[in-house]
């Protein structure tokens, strides 16, 4: 997969039954390498892949994204190569009208972070929005898991609401 990636990022409202909703979920590990651009190694599931992401633009909307599938081996021996800790969640799908939203469920030093993204066709694509939606925080830094790796959300938590976590 390649091409431009436009999405919208969002808190998770806590009490809310977004887990009902899914329609499936997958465990994903992740490890960053340093680089100018987003290069990341994942395991999702039993499967490898490689990512590079370009620089953000628009307020974090838009970005280039190159992914290829590598095989679950060489995944594990990059992740060992990877810089700062590795990202680990639960990844699920949720139906929204026409779009799916992935809910992440962060575990490790992200335990207790809840986020949501929309990806879609145009910056100035509509879409509903689920009451488990909260605030969108999409473009701030805290909530990139390239960020997350060395800032975990357990030095910042107390700065959100808790009516989100």
């Amino acid at each position: 997969m390649s091409g431009f990636e436009i999405e919208r990022k969002f808190l998770v409202r806590k009490n809310s039954n977004w887990k009902a909703m899914a329609k499936s979920s997958t465990r994903i590990k992740q490890g960053y390498f340093a680089a100018e651009n987003t290069v990341r190694i994942r395991i999702r599931d039993n499967r490898g892949y490689l990512t590079i992401k370009g620089p953000s633009t628009n307020g974090g909307l838009t970005r280039y994204e190159f992914e290829k599938e590598i095989s679950l081996d060489e995944a594990e021996n990059l992740l060992k190569l990877c810089q700062g800790s590795i990202i680990d969640k639960r990844r699920y799908l949720i139906d929204s009208d026409t779009h799916t939203i992935e809910v992440d469920e962060f575990y490790g030093d992200n335990e207790g972070l809840v986020l949501a993204e929309i990806e879609l066709s145009s910056e100035t694509e509509s879409f509903s929005h689920p009451a488990f939606l909260g605030p969108e925080v999409t473009g701030k830094k805290n909530f990139y898991n390239s960020q997350m790796r060395f800032f975990p959300f357990k030095l910042w938590r107390d700065q959100l609401s808790r009516e989100y976590w």
